[in-house]
């Protein structure tokens, strides 16, 4: 039987690398793998344990289908190696961090897709993007601006729906997972919320 992707989303600044690592051996326990990403972004840059590339290097590594999934967020350019369609079909259910706005693009390609949205309270996500130095005064604001233009319910499943071919069947809206307190009480939740969709399948 294939593996599920689970499709982690959330502002920058929300903790989804905190949550990840914080989980990783207990996903690993349920045969889950954490893809890595690549970034067009310095090496250096205090974050995610990411595959940094130049904005050319990732063109060209786009443009020979090295990805399974791409995107561009925030000045900045994502993928996700297509070395996950071979972990899927050996039946390993893959966790990856996405983008809000690419759901409706990463559904075509995976339409049974598990979506999982990182919510943190506006203040707790403005403390911590300015706590980890990584973008200017008005680039925290711009990233909060856009974190308030994907609202479940609302602009985040319209943005789906807009996006969806013509023919496809209705999608359902992201599973929430609240990321504004303890992270030891957000592993229980992703953990929790994965065993209830495992066996809804």
């Amino acid at each position: 039987m294939s593996g599920r992707l689970i499709y982690l989303m959330g502002p920058s600044g929300s903790g989804k690398d905190s949550l990840l690592n914080a989980a990783r051996a207990r996903l690993a326990e349920r045969g889950c793998v954490i893809a890595r990403r690549v970034i067009t972004r310095s090496a250096e840059a205090v974050g995610e344990e990411a595959i940094a590339l130049t904005a050319a290097e990732f063109e060209v590594q786009e443009a020979a289908g090295a990805f399974a999934l791409s995107w561009r967020a925030n000045g900045l350019a994502y993928g996700i190696p297509r070395q996950i369609d071979d972990w899927l079909a050996a039946g390993q259910d893959v966790l990856v961090n996405g983008s809000r706005g690419h759901l409706a693009q990463a559904r075509q390609r995976y339409p049974e897709l598990l979506a999982i949205l990182l919510q943190v309270d506006e203040a707790a996500l403005r403390q911590r993007l300015q706590a980890r130095g990584r973008e200017s005064a008005e680039q925290i604001e711009a990233r909060l601006a856009r974190s308030r233009s994907f609202v479940v319910g609302g602009a985040l499943a319209a943005t789906v729906a807009a996006e969806a071919p013509p023919t496809a069947a209705p999608t359902e809206n992201p599973l929430v997972l609240n990321n504004s307190g303890p992270l030891d009480q957000a592993v229980t939740q992703l953990l929790q919320l994965l065993s209830d969709a495992r066996a809804c399948v």
